[in-house]
């Protein structure tokens, strides 16, 4: 077959183009020390924007050695070859750990979140370091495994791929609301100006031909068997079908999740209920609108709420709860802060602003320094540093938004969540905690 090529410069320009959702970091950030041990890195999805932009960054580290790529589309894995020829290249994960587990110290796994918990289970089990793409999971049951099994093999370094949290803005936001800027907060709107919705009808009543580059069943993985679609799933698709997403909340919930999880150390919700349409029976709606209530912590006043809403013009935030002059307008996507004292609307990526009764606040902002998310991983793994968004953590906040794809499934319902029993005070929405796996394709260990 025909594979288009690309040299070094074209990939690497090319994944640097998709970072500009989420930012990268300047030249000024301090790189690990040189050192003749090397991190052995596999990488699980290298293709798309995703992919490209994880596996760039990770090889930008001096202390990184690809050693394997693994694609089910034989156009990305040709692709990526190009660029690193001296890595060995795989279809099937579960081929590449057979063959190559005593040459592997770490993985990458940049797939479509049916196949996060599968792969980094998998990996774990074997005692390989994880780097895995937000949401860390499909369902709550598999959120629920992986922090288990990071809190078992507690010499593994795990790493949620929120690489917004190391972003200066995010972490300059988060200081502030330590400081007290606003006071103690008492609630936070959070939203995305776009939408992952899909067909109310459900999949195409058609089979496709499955193109001899791609691998439809290594593809499906996990979720149950379906015809393929052409254009439907793959590459780019996937997020808006329930079998393989989490629509736009499970897209972008944890970024923007992220500076509230970290600013006030919240645990997972209590309570959630869902306002917005009702999803259809195998897609995502246009629209969504979620609010979470959340147990009080010492930097809030009491117990608080997170309303989370994505789409039209009409599922934008109260602009009015954010206190702004009437010549300022909420940014496209992003979170505020309501406190004691004042607001903080903290955009998706770009600095804090700060008002009060329709005023800016006089705030003094000091910029906290950025750094890399993928080199702080790598870093950790040779033994040096901290890493800033392990399952322990990352497992939490993806745990929040799986809660509330599942609350969209029932509109109007308030759900009572029990974290610690893994259960809702609803039958069906308890029933969608886990899925059923095909088979030979259930989770290790």
């Amino acid at each position: 077959m025909n594979l288009r090529t690309h040299s070094r410069r074209d990939f690497l320009r090319t994944a640097a183009g998709t970072a500009i959702a989420v930012p990268l970091f300047g030249s000024s950030l301090s790189r690990a020390a040189a050192s003749t041990e090397l991190l052995r890195v596999a990488s699980v999805g290298v293709g798309g924007m995703i992919g490209r932009h994880d596996l760039t960054n990770i090889t930008s580290s001096p202390r990184v050695q690809l050693v394997a790529l693994c694609d089910v589309d034989a156009r990305y894995l040709g692709e990526a070859a190009t660029v690193y020829p001296e890595t060995k290249t795989f279809r099937d994960y579960r081929r590449m750990f057979d063959e190559m587990a005593a040459d592997i110290d770490a993985v990458m796994i940049s797939t479509p979140d049916h196949m996060h918990a599968p792969i980094a289970l998998a990996a774990m089990e074997l005692d390989k370091h994880v780097y895995c793409q937000k949401p860390l999971a499909h369902n709550l049951f598999e959120c629920r495994a992986m922090a288990e099994m990071a809190a078992q093999k507690k010499h593994l370094v795990t790493q949620m791929g929120t690489q917004g949290h190391s972003h200066a803005a995010y972490r300059t936001g988060v200081a502030m609301l330590h400081a007290g800027t606003i006071g103690k907060v008492r609630e936070v709107h959070t939203w995305v100006g776009k939408t992952w919705h899909g067909p109310p009808g459900g999949r195409p009543d058609r089979t496709d031909p499955v193109p001899e580059y791609f691998d439809w069943d290594l593809w499906l993985g996990v979720a149950p068997e379906r015809p393929y679609a052409d254009k439907t799933y793959h590459p780019h698709e996937w997020r808006r079908w329930t079998d393989f997403g989490g629509g736009t909340l499970g897209d972008m919930g944890c970024h923007i999740f992220d500076s509230m999880f970290t600013a006030l150390e919240l645990a997972p919700p209590t309570k959630v209920v869902s306002r917005g349409p009702a999803c259809h029976q195998e897609t995502f709606s246009p629209d969504s609108d979620v609010l979470y209530h959340f147990a009080g912590t010492k930097f809030t006043d009491g117990d608080i709420t997170c309303r989370w809403t994505d789409g039209t013009a009409d599922s934008l935030p109260d602009a009015t709860r954010a206190q702004l002059p009437k010549d300022v307008k909420l940014p496209g996507s992003g979170a505020f802060y309501v406190g004691e004292k004042g607001v903080m609307v903290l955009p998706h990526i770009d600095m804090p602003r700060f008002f009060s009764a329709g005023k800016p606040m006089e705030v003094t902002i000091s910029e906290a320094t950025g750094k890399n998310h993928y080199h702080e991983w790598a870093d950790m793994c040779l033994g040096e540093g901290q890493v800033s968004t392990p399952f322990s953590y990352g497992c939490p906040v993806t745990e929040s938004v799986l809660v509330g794809t599942v609350a969209t499934r029932f509109k109007d319902q308030e759900l009572q969540w029990d974290s610690a029993k893994l259960a809702f005070d609803h039958d069906d929405a308890t029933r969608l905690v886990r899925r059923e796996y095909r088979e030979g394709w259930e989770l290790s260990g």
